[in-house]
């Protein structure tokens, strides 16, 4: 277990320490789908949502998810973040859900970008659950991170499918 980073020797766990790590500028982009039905997407390509905007409601969401991560996922570091995007692409029976976080520190933005996107699908499914019991929210990932040690990494160059 000495190789797990979040692990002390004694297998209890802990935040990792970066002090000692150079801020570096770093990005990350995730995305995620929420699944409605012809039906329900016509409601809204049509702007009857029953409870109005769900587009900016779900943004507003996200940007807010992605700069309380730290205080919803428990060996998260707090962030400085310096842009945080989320933006919808509606199809004709689901919406997929893209957003993008960065920030110059000493660790990733990946678990920022996830939450983002992972709120403002849950902030969706709230706002269309009247059209529809059959919602769902699927295929929440991450498409790239840049920065840091380990430089560029996309999902499509790792073989990562959809």
């Amino acid at each position: 277990m000495d190789d797990l980073s979040h692990m002390d020797g004694e297998g209890r766990l802990r935040m990792v320490d970066v002090g000692g790590k150079t801020p570096t500028e770093r990005r990350a982009v995730a995305e995620g789908w929420l699944i409605a039905g012809e039906e329900v997407m016509r409601a809204v390509e049509g702007g009857h949502a029953p409870k109005g905007n769900l587009y900016e409601a779900a943004r507003l969401a996200g940007i807010l998810a992605a700069k309380r991560t730290a205080d919803l996922v428990p060996l998260c570091h707090p962030l400085p973040l310096s842009h945080v995007q989320v933006d919808f692409e509606p199809a004709a029976e689901r919406i997929r859900i893209i957003a993008s976080a960065s920030t110059v520190a000493a660790t990733g933005v990946e678990m920022e970008a996830l939450t983002a996107v992972s709120v403002a699908a849950l902030t969706l499914y709230d706002m269309l659950k009247a059209l529809s019991k059959g919602l769902r929210i699927e295929g929440i990932r991450l498409l790239e991170k840049r920065g840091g040690k380990s430089g560029t990494w996309r999902a499509d160059e790792a073989g990562a499918g959809r």
